[in-house]
């Protein structure tokens, strides 16, 4: 059996070499949109992050049978076709729950802190020259009592409600399909969470309800100091308008994701006025270790249960 990876580099430095017990495995450390029939030529099993698998790349690999996801969404495979070709599909969900949920809170914690800024206030040799012993300018706000307002109450929003109470923040949510009837803490719209939350943090799928779900309108509707947080997908929030709006009102932001991944190197968050209201992390909140470890492990449990025939 043939087993190719397309992008191991996406997994960092991850133990693959269990893999190797199932037949003939390839590694790729990337994969170009131009390479992807080349690379995947011959195999029975793909393994593949981001790289796409559409219908006219399906459709050259008649031996192709398992498709293994090392992520949970599988919007780079055309479905139909697979399924048409009678190819297997499979992904990884619930892995990096823990992971997420504990970036949100680093992202949050630091932005309240201005933890950058007293970073840098100390290394700069700021603090050298300084009459008292300590220095204070800003930040320093405590998560007890601040309203945190969660877009998409799933398990990993779940898991941020936990935490963010454990401080002693005050949680509500929001349903973006409108089908979460969760009653462990408030529901409500979306406007009245965007206006009455201290902090927003943002754990929704992206699809037709979330697409450009944060605009102009709805950023206008923040109060003074609010804190918004995008770790689900890149195009929830637009981020023109974000941009935009730091420049003018006071708010903060961050986030883990973008809309094109890599970003490009004249993106609007990367304007010098607003540096100092917004975190930028290159999609990273997935991949603390144990997320890592346990994401590999569901991926060789995908392989070996689909050669052993229980599919």
């Amino acid at each position: 059996m043939k087993i190719v990876i397309l992008d191991a580099k996406t997994l960092g430095e991850s133990d693959l070499s269990v893999i190797k017990t199932f037949g003939e495995f390839t590694i790729y450390q990337t994969t170009t949109p131009e390479e992807t029939l080349k690379n995947s030529q011959d195999a029975d099993i793909i393994l593949t992050n981001k790289v796409v698998l559409d219908a006219p790349i399906l459709e050259k690999l008649p031996k192709l049978k398992l498709i293994c996801v090392t992520a949970t969404g599988t919007n780079i495979i055309d479905m139909q076709t697979a399924q048409q070709r009678g190819i297997i599909v499979k992904n990884v969900a619930g892995y990096s729950t823990n992971s997420v949920a504990q970036h949100t809170l680093t992202l949050a914690l630091n932005l309240l802190s201005k933890l950058a800024y007293y970073d840098h206030y100390c290394k700069s040799g700021e603090w050298c020259k300084s009459d008292v012993f300590m220095h204070i300018n800003g930040g320093l706000t405590e998560l007890d009592g601040k309203k945190w307002g969660i877009i998409g109450l799933g398990n990993i929003g779940k898991k941020v409600a936990l935490l963010a109470s454990s401080f002693g923040g005050e949680i509500s949510y929001t349903s973006t399909s409108g089908k979460n009837t969760d009653t462990t803490y408030p529901q409500k719209s979306l406007e009245v969470l965007l206006k009455e939350s201290d902090i927003i943090s943002i754990h929704a799928p992206l699809n037709e309800n979330t697409k450009n779900l944060i605009c102009k309108k709805e950023i206008s509707m923040l109060k003074e100091g609010a804190i918004l947080i995008n770790v689900g997908r890149g195009g929830i929030v637009n981020e023109t308008d974000m941009a935009t709006a730091l420049k003018s009102k006071n708010i903060f932001f961050a986030t883990d994701v973008l809309e094109k991944e890599p970003m490009d190197k004249n993106h609007p968050f990367l304007n010098p006025l607003i540096q100092d209201k917004i975190i930028l992390t290159p999609h990273i909140a997935w991949a603390y270790g144990n997320a890592r470890k346990t994401l590999i492990e569901m991926v060789i449990e995908n392989i070996r249960t689909f050669v052993q025939g229980n599919l």
